[in-house]
Parts: structure tokens; C-alpha cells; sequence
């Protein structure tokens, strides 16, 4: 039988991979090239010349995120490791948030130029599935089928985690707002009811949980913040949307997309993706993440 914890074990075996910080910065460059030389050669010289604190040091923050202010450079902690592929993706997802950044200080004044959460997830998702596609394709140019089977797997769990569980968490939270609208106190027997329901309804009948498998609801510090988790889901669909619509375009996609990386704060953010090329008000962005997941899938099938 199938149980919750299976679905997080690798359904592959991990690739040593040894990749430099510099060779990163190259994959980089080579993965965004459809976006132009300016933005290539301002992001590759920035991750190179000063942006980036790169590597693992005594007492600094794990993890990676990307921050700066309006007439400075953009600030990118790292905690770069060689042997770490999915490092490579970091390095090209916390640069989109960068460049996103660096577009909108040189085209908005400055009480314009701060975009939101809900379109800062689009800008640096879409470098990552750039990143991903160029890797796919040079693996299998090499015949690494080990590598391309790897990286199939590891975009598809991104985006079941991004898009699927993300969903779910945020489904958790509207029905705890709303039961507090309709003065039901959120007791922890009420709040592992309504996650247990939604594990239910997400992960299907097949699927056997334990009796603690509701606890995970109440772990997720994100939930501080309503509705934070919600963007992931939206962002991902969003830059899948768009990377396919810049890739497969011409000059006119590629013109779209910077109009939605200069524009800021200057607009509402569904209607700064609207000028992207992408409609958020519409099924249309999410079915084709699910359609891209679908894929993924069967590719996979097809290496195993």
C-alpha cells in the first residue's frame, strides 16, 4: 500500500555532479541567453564582481535569498557547494529576483519601484525553468542518461511541491479563516480535521496516512503570513506559462516580458502579468503548469 511518507522518498538515485562556482555562473549565462545580452552580462558580472556572498562560512545564514534597496546593487547570500546541483537552479532563481530588482530601480522613481510577492515568484521561477531546459537538453545531447533521468525527477517534485502542495497548504488557510468568520473556534481537533480532509482530497483515495499525518498543518511557519504560500503556486504557473511563450516566441514575447520586469510597482500585479503575456484571472496559466507536470511525468516513464 501507498503511504504518505513514500511519495517523498527519490524515485532516482542522486548524480555526483562537481560544477565551480564559475562554471555556474557559465551555465547560467548559456540557460538565459533568449533574454539578451544585457541582462546576461549584468546578472553573470554581478554574480562574479560583488552581488553574491558566495559560500558556506562560520555563523552566517543558511539557505539563499536575495535583497537590496533602490541606489544600491543587489544583495544575493549564497551558500554555494560544488557538489550540489540543485545549487546551480539557486543561483539562477535568487538572480531572477536580482535582475528583477535591477530592471525596476532603473525604471520606476522610487516610490514605484518595490513589486510585490505575488510577481517577484514569476521573475525568479522563470530563470529556473530556463536553467532546467538547457541542462535537460545537454544531457541528453551527451547521452547522460542518468543525469537527464535525475533532473526529470527533480523538476517534476519542484513543481508537485510548489504547485500542488503549496495549493493545499493554502486551501488550509481559507478554511481556517472562514471558520473563524463563522465563529468556530480553531481547536487542534478542528484544525487536524480540515488538513486530514484536504491530504484526503489532494493525494486521493489510494493514499494511506498515519494518525499523525494531520500534524503537518500545524508546523509550517509560513501560515504567519496569510496567504504567503499561495504565490508559490501562482508564481510557478505563471513562469512556466511564460518561459514557454519567450522561448518558443520572437522578439515581441522576449519585448513583453522585460515590460513586466521594468514595470515594478508601477501597476496592479495581475495586470503587470497581463503586459507579460500571461492572464491570471483565467484557468489557462494553471492548466498548462499541470499539463507541463503531466509531461514531466511521462518523460520520466519513459527513462525508467
Amino acid at each position: 500500500e501507498l503511504r504518505h511518507y513514500d511519495v517523498y522518498v527519490p524515485l532516482v538515485k542522486s548524480v555526483k555532479t562537481r560544477i565551480t562556482y564559475e562554471e555556474s555562473v557559465e551555465i547560467v549565462r548559456k540557460a538565459l541567453a533568449v533574454l539578451g545580452k544585457e541582462y546576461t552580462d549584468t546578472l553573470c558580472n554581478g554574480l562574479l564582481h560583488g552581488w553574491a556572498d558566495r559560500y558556506e562560512n562560520k555563523g552566517k545564514n543558511s539557505g539563499a535569498f536575495s535583497s537590496g534597496c533602490y541606489r544600491g546593487y543587489p544583495y544575493i547570500l549564497l551558500n554555494y557547494d560544488e557538489e550540489t546541483l540543485r545549487d546551480v537552479y539557486t543561483m539562477a532563481h535568487e538572480g531572477g529576483h536580482s535582475m528583477h530588482s535591477w530592471y525596476s530601480v532603473h525604471n520606476n522613481p522610487f516610490m514605484c519601484y518595490e513589486y510585490t510577492i505575488f510577481e517577484a515568484e514569476v521573475a525568479s521561477t522563470f530563470n529556473e525553468e530556463l536553467v532546467f531546459e538547457y541542462l535537460l537538453k545537454d544531457a541528453r545531447e551527451k547521452g547522460d542518461k542518468n543525469l537527464a533521468t535525475y533532473l526529470l525527477a527533480m523538476r517534476a517534485n519542484d513543481i508537485l511541491a510548489t504547485l500542488h502542495r503549496q495549493t493545499m497548504f493554502a486551501e488550509f488557510e481559507l478554511k481556517s479563516h472562514e471558520s473563524v468568520e463563522q465563529g468556530i473556534p480553531l481547536t487542534t481537533e478542528k484544525l487536524r480535521s480540515m488538513y486530514r480532509e484536504l491530504l484526503e482530497l489532494y493525494f486521493g483515495p489510494e493514499m494511506h496516512f498515519e494518525k499523525s499525518s494531520d500534524l503537518e498543518g500545524l508546523r509550517i511557519p509560513h501560515f504567519y503570513n496569510a496567504f504567503y504560500v499561495y504565490k508559490y503556486a501562482t508564481g510557478i504557473s505563471a513562469s512556466l506559462a511564460l518561459a514557454k511563450r519567450v522561448t518558443c516566441g520572437g522578439e515581441k514575447e522576449k519585448e513583453d516580458y522585460f515590460k513586466f520586469l521594468k514595470s515594478g510597482g508601477s501597476r496592479y500585479p495581475i495586470e503587470s502579468l497581463r503586459v507579460a503575456g500571461v492572464d491570471m484571472t483565467s484557468t489557462e496559466p494553471v492548466q498548462a503548469a499541470l499539463d507541463t507536470f503531466a509531461s514531466l511525468v511521462d518523460q520520466l516513464e519513459k527513462e525508467l
